[in-house]
């Protein structure tokens, strides 16, 4: 893993991209206590801030929010980090929807609920492929 990869702490920096604020902050909240580097985002907009002010390994991308769709924000995310990897969240029964993630570029995706381990799994994964 290159140094570009992690922070000086060595963490995995995270942007975690969620609408669904009491999820968001439960599941950051658990991966901090794991030595991941987590920003929040409640929606696309606070995202594609983040991604301009800062440099991420990985985003985690719910597919469904109210200000812009997922995928729509992947293309984006994108477009503006090309190496960023892109982990997609889906609910509501749109495994065909994350499917679509990958077409553009999303290195993997997860139907929500989720199990956390899996997630950091898919995570940690996504970060040692350099995608």
């Amino acid at each position: 893993m290159s140094e570009n990869e992690k922070n000086k702490a060595g963490q995995i920096k995270l942007l975690l991209v969620d609408d669904e604020k009491g999820f968001t902050d439960i599941i950051a909240k658990r991966m901090s206590k794991r030595d991941i580097d987590v920003t929040k985002a409640y929606s696309g907009v606070e995202a594609l801030q983040a991604i301009r002010k800062s440099n991420f390994d990985v985003a985690v991308l719910d597919l469904k929010m109210e200000d812009m769709d997922g995928i729509e924000i992947l293309k984006i995310f994108k477009k503006m980090d090309p190496d960023l990897a892109v982990i997609m969240l889906t609910g509501h029964g749109s495994e065909a929807a994350a499917k679509d993630g990958i077409k553009f570029g999303a290195f993997d995706y997860l139907t929500k609920p989720c199990d956390l381990e899996e997630l950091i799994k898919k995570i940690q994964g996504a970060v040692q492929s350099g995608r």
